[in-house]
């Protein structure tokens, strides 16, 4: 058996963490459905940036939009809801075969919309009855301001990928507007069920503590953490609050490993694919990552229910100096940033591209 298909008979789904035109056109993403067990998909504003930006298959439809008038945000939406959609559709054996557990894509709201709730709520809702997919999420930043948008939007019955989750902390607090919002879901008399993903991001801890701990800690931040995640998933979801929950038809909220392609060249280039084998999760991974696992890849031990290993590895990052939930906060505030570099960009590229496509036409 293939290593993909093992790591997926082993209960993981691999979603694949880009999506372009040429992806969808060329049957490179039925061939990964088809025979690298791949699952779901992920999006977000710096894929598309560089989808856009390093291809002309965008720009027919780039062309048509600026002729109605639409502005560059108005045209990412319309590009990235015509290939999202497409993608979904691929997904959507996956996702009937699962009853909705799996098969998913997801698009993400506009970054700028971060600081005001009511507006992130409004347009996920908007974006998700534009898509007419029930297997695509709509990307919610689980930021301190962005809980209230997530439990709302579930409330709503919108599906939320909660993405930009770094510490424990992070996943615990959003975990608990996700149970809000299902309870709150039950008192209403609506169906307990809304899917969703908690989106924790892995590789950047290494990243923000190379060179300042000791060796023998090097690469093993960004696992440990999604150790501690896996650990607090598998017991939130076992606790009575949650048993009475599922009760009512409502289902756990699934952990989604991010930012999994090593960034070290030195490293293994499955690090966080291999060292996070764990059932009942979602590791979302760059084309490369995918490529690489499936033509070298293996895992051993599946990730433990328990949290006395992960509790063990922290402790000794604390001895080194490394205050978690400091560099967790910090590591969220400079995502949130990025993300938001990010949209500028791919908006300005876009804008660039229409008096291109204009020139040329």
């Amino acid at each position: 058996m293939d290593p993909t298909s093992r790591l997926h008979r082993a209960g993981q789904s691999l979603w694949l963490d880009n999506i372009t035109r040429d992806l969808l056109a060329s049957g490179r993403l039925q061939h990964y459905i088809d025979d690298l067990a791949v699952t779901g998909l992920t999006s977000n504003p710096t894929i598309y940036d560089k989808a856009i930006g390093g291809s002309s298959a965008y720009d027919e439809a780039i062309r048509a939009a600026a002729a109605r008038g639409a502005s560059g945000e108005e045209i990412f939406f319309e590009l990235a809801l015509d290939d999202l959609t497409r993608a979904a559709d691929l997904f959507r054996p996956v996702h009937d075969r699962t009853d909705g557990v799996d098969g998913f894509v997801s698009l993400e709201v506009s970054p700028l919309l971060a600081y005001d709730a009511e507006a992130t709520v409004r347009e996920a809702a908007r974006l998700h009855g534009l898509a007419g997919r029930p297997n695509l999420f709509i990307k919610i930043p689980g930021t301190a301001e962005g809980l209230g948008a997530v439990e709302e939007s579930i409330v709503a019955g919108v599906p939320v990928n909660v993405t930009l989750l770094f510490s424990p902390a992070h996943y615990l607090a959003q975990a608990e507007a996700y149970t809000r919002a299902i309870e709150r879901r039950v008192e209403a008399g609506l169906p307990a069920h809304v899917a969703s993903v908690a989106s924790v991001f892995v590789s950047r801890w290494d990243s923000a503590v190379a060179g300042k701990v000791p060796d023998d800690l090097k690469l093993r931040l960004g696992i440990a953490i999604g150790m501690r995640a896996y650990a607090d998933y598998r017991r939130l979801f076992a606790t009575d609050r949650w048993q009475r929950l599922l009760n009512e038809g409502a289902r756990p909220q699934r952990l989604l490993f991010a930012s999994t392609g090593t960034k070290d060249p030195t490293a293994s280039d499955v690090l966080y694919v291999a060292g996070l084998a764990a059932p009942c999760t979602v590791n979302t991974m760059p084309e490369d990552t995918l490529l690489a696992f499936s033509d070298h890849g293996s895992f051993d031990d599946l990730l433990p229910a328990e949290p006395a290993a992960a509790d063990a590895l922290l402790a000794r990052f604390a001895t080194a100096g490394v205050d978690v939930e400091a560099l967790g906060s910090d590591l969220q505030a400079k995502g949130a940033q990025a993300f938001v570099a990010s949209w500028v960009s791919l908006v300005d590229r876009i804008t660039t591209r229409v008096a291109e496509v204009r020139r040329a036409g």
